[in-house]
């Protein structure tokens, strides 16, 4: 498939994103019991893969714990990006990594180094206030191929992630990207308002 670095830019580049018959979707994106206004994946429901196809969710597989380990779904071979012939109209687009040519690379997610705006106007010392939560380590992400090309002069955009660039301490034996910027999640306020 090919997916816009931009969508934004009337002139953008593109890259190849490789589609399989096995996908990785963020948890967030699916609800076996979907609430009002959840627009994203659930059983019977129909989402479009960015740049890709519309899919419908069919099945839902269980562990022995009744965890869900996989949804099983079916996809529209007409509803392909920039070829949609199906006449679908569907309100979510979902992100997704095929794992079979994903790579394993780190993700560091920053955050507030203290939990008060100001901690010098705080009672107390100001150590108080530091947000144990400013930095989440994700030491095995799945990420598109075309990120084994970064460069350390570039920003790269994970959608409704944030904005992420190359660490200093990237090596053979990993890639690691630093979040410097969040992006807004919409369902998260809703989630918020109910």
């Amino acid at each position: 498939m090919k997916s816009e670095d931009n969508p934004e830019d009337k002139n953008t580049t593109y890259r190849d994103a490789p589609f399989s018959n096995e996908l990785y979707i963020e948890c967030e994106d699916f609800m076996e019991n979907p609430l009002k206004k959840y627009f994203r994946l659930s059983p019977g429901a129909m989402v479009r893969l960015k740049s890709a196809y519309i899919i419908k969710c069919e099945e839902v597989i269980k562990d022995e714990h009744a965890n869900i380990t996989e949804v099983r779904c079916t996809y529209i071979p007409e509803s392909r990006s920039g070829a949609d012939s199906s006449g679908i109209h569907v309100k979510g687009t979902l992100h997704w990594v095929s794992i079979k040519h994903a790579i394993n690379i780190e993700v560091r997610l920053y955050d507030r180094l203290f939990r008060a705006e100001d901690p010098s106007n705080e009672e107390g010392n100001f150590k108080d206030y530091i947000n144990p939560d400013s930095l989440n380590i994700i030491k095995t992400a799945y990420a598109e191929p075309s990120l084994k090309n970064a460069r350390f002069d570039e920003r790269y955009q994970f959608l409704r992630k944030g904005y992420f660039c190359l660490d200093k301490d990237t090596s053979e034996d990993g890639m690691i990207f630093n979040r410097t910027v969040t992006l807004r999640d919409t369902w998260a306020k809703e989630q918020k308002k109910g």
